[in-house]
C-alpha cells in the first residue's frame, strides 16, 4: 500500500521534537508498505534531508521514507500571523501534492488544523481513503486559552474541523478527550481509535546512553527536567513560581533544567534572572540521544501545562512518554487523564493546578525521598513497557490506517 503522509512538523531522532510520525512511517515500511512524507522545515528539527531546495522543495529517501520537504521554515517563536500564513501556505502546496502524488491512502496529522486540507482534497477530488489524526482539539484549545477571540476566525476553524472529521473515513485521537471531541461533531465512535503518544524504549533504554548533567548541577542534588516547547500553553511560570518558593525556603539542593525553545522562553529567562533563580537552567534543544543522556542523569520529569480544562483530557504530551520510557517519575501540575494515570500506577506526583506551595512541597518530598522516587520511576518504566511501548502502539496504528476502505 502507498501511504501519502502529511505532517508539517515531521522530524527524525537526529533532531529535537516528537518522533511519532517517523516511528509510524518506519513501521509501515517494515510491513512492506511505501510511505511518502510531506513536511515543512521546523526550527530545531531534522527531516534527514540536507540538499538544496529546488522550486521550494527538496526530496530524498530517509531510512526508507520518501520525504518531500517544503521550504517553509516554522518556529514557535514566530508571531501568530506569521505562523498562520506558513500553515496556509503549507496546506495550499500540500493540496497540489495530494492531487498528483501516487497513493492508496492519504494520512494527515495535526497540528495545525490546516493539515486536514490536503486530506479533504484527496478524499473528494481523487476519491482516496483519508485518515485524520488529531493531536489537539481546535478551535477549542485556542478559544479556551484566549489566544484566538475573533468570532469569524473561530467560525472558520470550526468549519474546517467539522469538514476534516467528516471527510475522513477514520480518525485517530491521541487522548480520550480528543476522541470525545471528535464524536461531538457527529463522527461515529466506531470510526475513532484512541492511540496516544508512545514510549521510544529503543532510544531511552539504549545500552549506549551516556548520562550527563549540565554545569553547575552537582551529582548529588535533585535535578528535575522539563523538555519541549516553552510556549503559552505550557504555563511554565508555574515552575518558576515553585522555584521561587523553594528559594524562599532555602532549598539549595533542588534544580530545574528546562530544555527546548518557544515563544515564552526569553520572558522566562528574563524572569528567572531578575528574581535570582540560580537553580533554574535553560538549555537549547538537543537530539534524542543527548536527551536520553540528560534524562538518565535526572531524578524527576516535570509535566507542566496551563490550567485550561480542555487540556485535562485533550492532550497527549510527548514529554510524559519520554519520561516514563527513561524510568523517570513524573511531576504533573494539572488534573486529567495523565494525572489519573500517575496516581493509579504510583509513578510520580500529581499536584493541584495553580498551587506553588504544593508544587514546592512535592519537589521537597522528592529531594528527601530518593529511594521512593526511584521506585516510582521503575513503576513508570513498567507502564511504558506494558501499555505505551512504541512498537505496540505503532502496530495498532498501522492496522487502523491500512485497514481503511475508500
Amino acid at each position: 500500500m502507498r501511504v501519502l503522509y502529511f505532517h508539517q512538523h515531521f522530524v527524525t531522532p537526529k533532531g529535537a521534537g516528537g518522533v511519532r510520525s517517523y516511528a509510524m512511517a518506519r513501521k509501515l515500511i517494515k510491513q512492506g508498505h511505501q510511505v511518502t512524507m510531506v513536511c515543512g522545515t521546523v526550527g530545531g528539527g531534522n527531516t534527514g534531508l540536507d540538499g538544496p531546495f529546488k522550486a521550494g522543495m527538496r526530496r530524498g529517501n530517509v531510512d526508507g521514507i520518501n520525504v518531500i520537504e517544503l521550504n517553509l521554515p516554522y518556529s514557535n517563536t514566530l508571531g501568530i500571523l506569521k505562523r498562520a500564513w506558513i500553515f496556509l501556505k503549507f496546506a495550499a502546496r500540500s493540496v497540489a501534492l495530494a492531487l498528483r502524488e501516487p497513493s492508496d491512502v492519504v494520512f494527515a496529522t495535526t497540528t495545525p488544523l490546516t493539515a486536514g486540507i490536503p486530506g479533504i482534497a484527496a478524499r473528494w477530488l481523487r476519491r482516496k481513503p483519508f485518515v485524520f489524526e488529531v493531536r489537539d482539539l481546535w478551535p477549542e484549545l485556542p478559544r479556551e486559552m484566549g489566544v484566538i477571540t475573533n468570532p469569524v476566525v473561530l467560525a472558520m476553524l470550526s468549519a474546517l474541523e467539522w469538514a476534516s472529521y467528516r471527510s475522513a473515513q477514520r480518525c485517530v485521537a491521541l487522548a480520550p478527550g480528543i476522541a470525545e471531541g471528535i464524536a461531538r461533531r457527529g463522527v461515529s465512535l466506531d470510526k475513532i481509535s484512541v492511540i496516544p503518544n508512545g514510549c521510544d524504549l529503543d532510544i531511552f533504554q539504549a545500552p549506549d546512553v551516556s548520562p550527563w548533567r549540565p554545569q553547575p548541577v552537582p551529582q548529588h542534588d535533585l535535578m528535575a527536567v522539563f523538555t519541549g516547547t516553552h510556549g503559552l500553553a505550557n504555563g511554565l511560570d508555574a515552575l518558576l513560581d515553585a522555584a521561587s518558593e523553594l528559594k524562599r525556603r532555602g532549598r539549595r539542593d533542588i534544580w530545574f533544567v528546562l530544555i527546548g525553545n518557544g515563544a515564552q522562553k526569553d520572558a522566562l529567562v528574563h524572569r528567572a534572572k531578575s528574581e535570582g533563580l540560580e537553580h533554574v537552567l535553560f538549555l537549547s534543544p538537543v537530539d534524542k540521544k543527548s536527551l536520553a543522556g540528560l534524562m538518565a542523569a535526572a531524578d524527576l520529569g516535570v509535566q507542566c501545562l496551563d490550567n485550561v480544562p480542555a487540556f485535562y483530557y485533550g492532550t497527549s504530551p510527548n514529554k510524559f512518554f519520554d519520561y516514563i520510557a527513561a524510568g523517570l517519575p513524573v511531576l504533573n501540575n494539572y488534573p486529567g487523564w495523565l494525572a489519573d494515570l500517575i496516581k493509579e500506577h504510583d509513578c510520580g506526583i500529581a499536584v493541584p493546578a495553580d498551587d506553588p506551595a504544593a508544587f514546592a512541597d512535592a519537589m521537597e518530598w522528592a529531594a528527601d525521598h530518593r529511594q521512593e522516587l526511584q521506585t516510582q520511576g521503575q513503576r513508570g518504566l513498567e507502564l511504558a513497557r506494558s501499555e505505551f511501548a512504541r512498537e505496540i502502539l505503532a502496530d495498532r496504528w498501522m492496522k487502523w490506517v491500512t485497514g481503511v476502505n475508500a
